[in-house]
């Protein structure tokens, strides 16, 4: 893994919905030569190779964030959250207001000390997001408006020389591993074409995905994403152990033929690798619906959806080459 480009593509902001820096980040990492495609909905679409197969990967862009509703008389701004947030996050965060015209604005979100406290009340409704005016037309005058964005600001930490800690690693690994694929396949001859795109609104219910199976019919999809572990339902699946196949979530399961195969696959090429039941979907599902066999590829994600998820470093590695020996020599 490249610490450099993984902090190129974490630390560009994209709500679910707002991912157009995102996606200009990625197409600017994309290599020279290789021609992107963008379809109406925003998803960045490449292709590489040729023949009659069709393997395809994917990845999210859009990560969870808070979506400005309204602004108050005092300057603060009321949000909605987007995408799965725990209200105990919230609390006492530094974020980045993104407003219409890509600026940062500085913003947190604070409390009531516990000892001023009337009664508790912590739940996302009840809190706000300060950016230091003190007024609506203050505020105003610093360009947020409604319907601008918030994320939370994002420290990159290294533990013990094994494992990255970020915030959006879910999916912007997988983002990373699509891109550092492509610079790997276009160094080889390929008899069939790879497919690789990396999608929008994945967070609010696959809303990329679902517009891009109407259009793409790969004889294999592979979606690259994040598995939630560490819990008793996740099993023993743990960063450090190997990638995962995600084979059972809340809305799906991997086809299990095409499941056993990649798992005697790796195991022949000596690829670690895990298989685990962990909660959530993927962008897969639009594709299984059309009959299309699906497995997702993950990384085991400690404390997903927090501001320090932390995946293994070597995992990824493992990733990589997995998905780099999949489209070169996986009979289809």
């Amino acid at each position: 893994m490249n610490l450099d480009r993984l902090t190129d593509v974490v630390f560009v902001p994209g709500m679910t919905g707002r991912e157009e820096m995102i996606r200009a980040k990625i197409i600017e990492m994309i290599p020279e030569g290789v021609e992107a495609s963008i379809d109406d909905l925003g998803n960045v679409i490449v292709e590489v190779g040729s023949g009659d197969t069709i393997i395809a990967f994917a990845a999210h862009m859009d990560e969870i964030g808070l979506l400005v509703t309204g602004v108050n008389e005092d300057g603060t701004l009321n949000f909605k959250k987007i995408g799965g947030i725990a209200d105990e996050l919230l609390v006492g965060r530094h974020l980045d207001v993104i407003t219409s015209s890509g600026e940062s604005i500085d913003g947190v979100i604070g409390m009531t000390p516990p000892h001023l406290r009337e009664k508790p009340d912590l739940s996302w409704q009840s809190l706000v997001i300060d950016v230091g005016t003190s007024s609506k037309e203050e505020t105003e005058s610093l360009g947020i408006e409604v319907l601008d964005y918030a994320v939370f600001r994002k420290q990159i930490s290294i533990l013990n020389d094994k494992y990255v800690s970020v915030r959006s690693l879910d999916d912007r690994s997988g983002c990373l591993a699509l891109l550092d694929l492509l610079d790997m396949l276009s160094e080889v001859n390929l008899n069939r074409r790879i497919v690789l795109a990396w999608t929008v609104q994945e967070e609010i219910g696959l809303i990329g995905s679902r517009a891009l199976s109407e259009r793409l019919r790969p004889n294999l999809f592979f979606p690259v994403d994040s598995f939630a572990c560490c819990s008793r339902l996740t099993g023993n699946v743990r960063p450090g152990n190997g990638a995962v196949l995600r084979m059972s979530d809340t809305s799906s399961l991997g086809d299990y033929g095409l499941g056993k195969r990649l798992m005697e696959f790796a195991k022949e090429r000596e690829i670690p690798l895990q298989v685990g039941v962990t909660g959530g979907g993927t962008d897969g599902i639009p594709f299984q619906q059309k009959g299309i066999k699906m497995v997702p590829l993950a990384l085991a994600v400690r404390y997903l959806h927090s501001e320090t998820e932390y995946i293994s470093i070597e995992d990824y590695d493992n990733l990589l080459r997995l998905m780099f020996l999949l489209s070169t020599e996986l009979t289809v």
